[in-house]
């Protein structure tokens, strides 16, 4: 046995976790959908493509101004 074994050790964020998991089995439908608003969007490949082909390259140092 490992010297520092904890027999079926949980921290207290996991309690608090499975306890509010089990008092609102819905939680992670609602999860996934919140997400799906913010983050799972389709992404439009000819509009990205156009943008990358629009940017003008920049200079080595910008901070440098433009000599007379």
């Amino acid at each position: 046995m490992h010297i520092f074994y904890r027999p079926l050790y949980q921290s207290d964020a996991t309690q608090f976790i499975d306890q509010l998991r089990a008092e609102d089995p819905g939680i992670e439908v609602r999860q996934r959908e919140g997400r799906e608003l913010l983050w799972d969007k389709p992404v439009d490949r000819q509009a990205w493509e156009e943008y990358r082909a629009a940017q003008v390259a920049q200079k080595p140092y910008v901070y440098q101004t433009e000599g007379k």
